[in-house]
Order: C-alpha cells, then sequence, then structure tokens
C-alpha cells in the first residue's frame, strides 16, 4: 500500500529510484481538501499490448496490411484477435518482429464503420494464404495446402481501429530485441499481431537497459489499476453509418484548468511567448497522473512541444533566475537552443517557483 502524503512530496518512479520527498506529515486517507490530496494504491494496468506494426508485412496472401504511423497511431480492423480489447489509458510496445521500436499509452482510439478486402483460398475459403515471391502457383494455402494462381476477392464489412498515442511515445529502437518481446507475451506461443503484454516484465527490462524515463512516462500516463476496483470493458462500438466514433482519455477538471490558466496568462506560452490559443495546453509543472489534483497556481499554459519536453526535463527552468535551461540533447535543434537562459515570458506566482523549484530538482539536480 502507498501511503498518503502531502501533495508538496514527490513519489517514488515505477523504476524503484525515489524522487526526494518535501517536509509535511503524512495525512490520513480521509483528508482530501485544501492543498491535501490521498494517493490511491496502484499496481498495474489492467491490460499492456504488444502491437506488431510491420508495414506491408503485418498483412499477407489473404489481406493488404495496415495504415500504421508508429510514433502516431496503429490501426486494426473488426477480422482480428484482440480488436475489442484494446482501451484507452492501456501501456503499448510498438515492434516489427525483429526488435522494439518505441512505447506509448494510448490516448484515443476512433472507430468507424468501413470495408475489407479479402483474398480466399478458391478450396476451403481461409484467408490463411501466402503468397510466394518466386514460385507458381503464386498462392499456396496455409489451411488446405491447396496451390492456385489466383485468390477468390472477397470485400467484407468491417469496424476500422484507429489508435493514437503520439502524447506519450518515446522511440527506443532495439532497447529489446525479439527474444526478449517474446519472452515478454503473456501468452506463450502467440503468433497474433496484438498480443497481451507483462507489464511487470516489461517495466523492469527496460529499467535495466537504462530507459528509465521511458518507465516514468508510461507509468505516469497509463490507466493503473486499484486495488479492489472492478475491471472495465474494452471497447465496445456499434458503428453508426458514415460517422466516426472516438474514446477519449480525459482527466476530469483539464478544461476548467485550463480555463484558468487561459485568463491568467491570456494566449501566451510561458517559455515562447504569444501563441494561438488553439495550440495551448495546460501543463501541470508537477505529475498529475500520481497526484490527481488540479492546484489553481500548479500549472503554465504551454505550447505542445514545449509541453512535452518540459515534461521529459529537455527544458526546465533556473528557479532563483527564473531562466530557461535547455538540456544538450535539445539545445542542438536551433530553435529550442535560442530560448536556453531566456526568462520566462510573465511574472510567476510563488507556488508556482516552488513547482518549478521540484521540476529543476528532479531533472537537473540529481542528474548532475
Amino acid at each position: 500500500m502507498l501511503e498518503a502524503v502531502r501533495a508538496d512530496s514527490l513519489l517514488a518512479t515505477s523504476a524503484g529510484t525515489s524522487r526526494r520527498a518535501l517536509t509535511g506529515p503524512a495525512i490520513s486517507t480521509s483528508e482530501r481538501s485544501g492543498d491535501k490530496l490521498t494517493l490511491m494504491d496502484v499496481a498495474t494496468p489492467r491490460r499492456a499490448w504488444l502491437l506488431m506494426a510491420a508495414g506491408d508485412d503485418r498483412g499477407h496472401g489473404g489481406n493488404e496490411g495496415y495504415d500504421d504511423q508508429i510514433d502516431a497511431y496503429y490501426s486494426w480492423d473488426s477480422n482480428v484477435p484482440n480488436h475489442r480489447n484494446l482501451s484507452v489509458g492501456d501501456p503499448i510496445a510498438i515492434w516489427d518482429k525483429q526488435r522494439l521500436l518505441g512505447v506509448s499509452v494510448i490516448e484515443e482510439i476512433q472507430a468507424e464503420a468501413g470495408t475489407k478486402l479479402l483474398r480466399r483460398c478458391p478450396t476451403c475459403w481461409k484467408t490463411r494464404i501466402s503468397e510466394r515471391k518466386s514460385r507458381l502457383p503464386r498462392y499456396r494455402c496455409m489451411r488446405c495446402k491447396a496451390e492456385f494462381d489466383e485468390a477468390v476477392p472477397d470485400v467484407v464489412p468491417v469496424t476500422v481501429y484507429r489508435a493514437r498515442y503520439d502524447a506519450a511515445w518515446t522511440a527506443l529502437d532495439g532497447a529489446l530485441n525479439e527474444d526478449d518481446l517474446r519472452a515478454l507475451a503473456k501468452n506463450p506461443g502467440d503468433i497474433n499481431a496484438m498480443r497481451p503484454l507483462d507489464w511487470v516484465g516489461l517495466t523492469d527490462a527496460l529499467a535495466a537497459r537504462g530507459a528509465v524515463r521511458a518507465v516514468d512516462r508510461l507509468v505516469a500516463r497509463a490507466d493503473l489499476s486499484v486495488s479492489g476496483a472492478p475491471s472495465r470493458p474494452g471497447v465496445e462500438f456499434d458503428p453508426p453509418q458514415g460517422h466516426a466514433h472516438a474514446f477519449v482519455r480525459v482527466r476530469r477538471g483539464q478544461r476548467q484548468f485550463r480555463d484558468h490558466l487561459l485568463s491568467e496568462q491570456g494566449g501566451m506560452c510561458a517559455f515562447t511567448g504569444p501563441a494561438p490559443e488553439r495550440v495551448l495546453e495546460a501543463g501541470h509543472l508537477y505529475s498529475y497522473a500520481q497526484l490527481g489534483t488540479h492546484y489553481r497556481h500548479g500549472g503554465l499554459l504551454l505550447r505542445r512541444d514545449i509541453h512535452r519536453l518540459f515534461d521529459d526535463g529537455l527544458l526546465s527552468v533556473q528557479p532563483s533566475r527564473l531562466c530557461i535551461d535547455v538540456a544538450p540533447d535539445l539545445a542542438k535543434f536551433p530553435q529550442y537552443g535560442r530560448l536556453h537562459g531566456e526568462r520566462l515570458t510573465l511574472q510567476l506566482r510563488s507556488e508556482q517557483v516552488d513547482w518549478l523549484a521540484q521540476h529543476w530538482e528532479e531533472h537537473r539536480t540529481s542528474t548532475r
């Protein structure tokens, strides 16, 4: 069980390294008012997934493959095993049959009615057929072993799904190899393109290879289960004709929190200056996923790219001078490198400075 602590304390990371807890007594689980909150007994996500994204290779002789952009979205349809089981908040690991490409957490699932062209064996009518590269006949059925030159086309109605996860995407090209990933599948011998994944095993393997920041990002965004909480269903969708439907993860109170920051800051990114309101996000100066509370003076309006880089610690603020600090890995990009040493574009409240000091402590002091 995690103990309930003050809101200005920092939690332990998933990889086992502790973040510094500031002063303040623990509070009882019944206290939740003002600047106090309680922490849930979080454990593991209800589901995690290993998703194969191999471009055209994810198809076979019986279908045409899928439209994927590995750092942003993953597509599938209702003919695929586990098609109804993925949910918003599920952590995912993307691979290409040979190595890990990256990890993220599903932020949105869109679904709409569509069609799919299948190619069937003329003997058994199955779609598990293999297209040969050099031998003839062109096709061979993997079920009945029939060989043939032409497959039978069959257009069938399907529900088409697309999961978006670009907000938390972390590229980890080759951090785990094929054997590592196959060993992490919950069901040994699973050959499905979308297969359940051992969450604990994944985070342990990534942490052992130095990808602690990737693990932290997954933990911060994943929909973690709570002891005794009922399980939630996967994707349930009855597609309306001609319209898409989306399942979106929404933080309670996030709109009001952004409206409050807009009234305080106007259309101003705290790091870069004036910007259209539509590109500004309400950035928490602490981990909302871990603390679960919107603090009145605990955020700043940030451009989306700045928000992501701040969350990763690639951008931080030196708390005594309130100047932007750009990490060396980011400074090589001129549009960000020129921010180094610049002051923030607005006056901060003392509470915001305190939160920024904690961010600095975590991402700068503790790594130097």
